[in-house]
């Protein structure tokens, strides 16, 4: 083999067990081979290998029987630590939920990728209770980022494990949550693709929250068809249903406001250049103002962050205790912020969302959105561990871009465009209007080659 098993892009893989030529077993062991060799410790907190084995082994049999489940039988996935397992504590990234009581059930999405003949692994690394863009996690670590070469750079966050794993080539596939970019921003940080659905898309049953009104899930993976057919078990349909659509006359709305301020040079230039490569194939590319960018920076500045009141609503009890005390300071810190948004504000807010979702899909129509990821490559870690003032300042850029869509309820891909400093890999972001993901998967798969150029 010229790749590990986890180095595969989920079709790569699937073709082989399906085929014959891997046996879910081998590929199981071979997967945890690979993770108890990588250097890097802090990308998983727990593995479930007990369990992957036993799934192997189901799969096994019924692929020897005949009896495959699908394109996804004996496929691993390692899950947020954000996802319920049967008979584990969830810990959100959290010391303070290490001793709650096992969960008695899957999460359902756990139980119907479970279902689809998947082998879960294990566990991934996040920030703490999900309440960063950055992935620094002082209990369990912090993982570090697989493309980086000259210092350990940040994975983004907060599914910082789940898109290092990936990367890394340990697991085709790992699963996050988004509520501000969680997904998308580990995704364009390492170099992989992320897929944040529509909000509600799928059950939310046994997923530890953040924000429920802006949570969301999605797959980390190599590719847009990855993401397809994990996307169709998640929604317990058998056979994916999205068409790949033509690039030409593709219509894409490009915003001039808010989301290249202050973006790196090498950042602006990957994303113009792949975008010059879609205009060759046939895109059609319109640059525009959205007022509603702007205003929803006004509304926080205002009232505070729509996520942040529903943060402290969470968790204010456990802040006004001893818990807090064993918690990252930086997340007690900005969840408190939390409190300055009173009941009025918070209706305030909610008001003026509606309205401006509206508005945006008034404006946006059936067009599709690009803007890069992130507006900055991966930074070190160790200046963000050191400072507080610059952490804060560093996650409120590396959220800016992605939680504009959390707030619009977009769905959203992004999907590696090229490199920027330090030879750091930069995401292109393709949106669109809530519960458009099947235009959005068809187009991304038509488009994902061109995007790509020769980035692999």
């Amino acid at each position: 083999m010229s790749k590990s098993y986890g180095a595969m892009s989920v079709a790569q893989l699937s073709t082989l067990i399906q085929g014959g030529a891997a046996d879910p077993v081998d590929v199981a062991e071979a997967v945890f081979d690979s993770i108890a060799h990588y250097a890097d410790k802090a990308v998983f907190t727990m593995l479930t290998e007990g369990r992957a084995m036993e799934e192997a082994s189901a799969s096994s049999k019924r692929l020897r029987e005949g009896r495959s489940l699908g394109l996804l039988d004996g496929i691993p996935i390692a899950w947020k630590d954000l996802f319920d397992i049967e008979g584990l504590a969830t810990t959100a990234g959290s010391v303070v939920l290490a001793g709650d009581a096992p969960a008695k059930h899957d999460a359902t999405v756990v139980a119907l990728l479970r279902q689809a003949g998947m082998v879960a692994v294990g566990r991934t690394n996040m920030s703490e209770f999900a309440f960063s863009g950055l992935g620094i996690n002082p209990h369990y670590g912090t993982p570090i980022n697989p493309r980086s070469t000259d210092l350990p750079r940040i994975p983004g966050g907060s599914s910082s494990g789940a898109g290092v794993v990936v990367a890394a080539g340990l697991v085709p596939v790992a699963m996050g949550t988004d509520t501000g970019g969680s997904v998308r921003i580990p995704a364009a940080l390492n170099g992989i693709v992320g897929y944040k659905a529509t909000r509600g898309r799928y059950a939310m049953e046994g997923v530890y929250p953040l924000a429920k009104s802006l949570d969301s899930l999605g797959p980390l993976c190599r590719t847009v068809r990855d993401a397809v057919w994990i996307d169709a078990a998640m929604r317990g349909v058998t056979a994916p249903s999205v068409v790949e659509r033509p690039l030409q006359g593709m219509e894409l709305v490009v915003p001039e406001n808010i989301v290249f301020d202050g973006a790196e040079p090498g950042v602006v230039a990957a994303f113009e250049a792949a975008l010059e490569r879609l205009q060759k194939a046939g895109a059609n590319v319109a640059r525009i103002v959205i007022p509603a960018f702007n205003e929803i920076f006004d509304l926080m500045t205002r009232y505070g962050p729509l996520v942040t009141a529903e943060a402290f609503a969470l968790h204010h009890e456990r802040l006004a205790g001893p818990d807090a005390d064993r918690m990252d300071r930086r997340v007690v810190m900005r969840t408190r912020l939390g409190s300055k948004t009173t009941l009025p504000d918070y209706l305030r807010i909610l008001e003026a969302r509606s309205r401006l979702i509206a508005d945006v899909e008034r404006l946006v129509g059936d067009r599709l959105i690009a803007f890069p990821s992130v507006a900055h490559v991966a930074p070190p870690i160790e200046p963000l561990e050191q400072d507080d003032e610059l952490f804060f300042a560093t996650n409120n850029k590396t959220l800016r871009n992605t939680a504009l869509g959390n707030f619009l309820d977009w769905c959203g891909v992004s999907i590696p465009c090229g490199t920027g400093e330090a030879g750091m890999p930069v995401g292109l972001l393709l949106s669109a209007t809530a519960r458009r993901d099947e235009a959005l998967l068809g187009t991304a798969l038509a488009a994902e080659a061109i995007i790509r150029d020769d980035f692999a």
